[in-house]
């Protein structure tokens, strides 16, 4: 059973974004290459002062393949100006009527 990955990183999403904006190649090529490791969804969040990246991957074990073996996660962690390493949590994906 697939689980949901929600990354929390303390930064700025609109350094991020603008980021994301001016490499969008770089962007499509990180995308790729999760879903190539079985992410299922991608997208990301902004709160104040903080960035969610909210996935689904086939298991843990796949997305931790992707994050230690893609080097330009780095980057998209450093253009958001973290100072701490981003909090990784994995859930439980629920089989609920009503979803979508």
């Amino acid at each position: 059973m697939s689980v949901m990955m929600v990354l929390r990183l303390k930064g700025d999403p609109d350094a991020l974004e603008r980021f994301g904006s001016d490499n969008e190649p770089l962007m499509d090529g990180i995308a790729e290459a999760g879903r190539a490791l079985g992410c299922l969804r991608h997208s990301f969040a902004a709160g104040d002062g903080e960035v969610l990246v909210i996935d689904e991957w086939v298991d843990e074990d796949a997305f931790h393949k992707f994050f230690e073996s893609q080097p330009d996660t780095r980057r998209l962690i450093e253009a958001a100006g973290a100072q701490t390493p981003p909090e990784v949590a994995f859930y439980r994906r629920l089989d609920m009527p009503g979803q979508f």
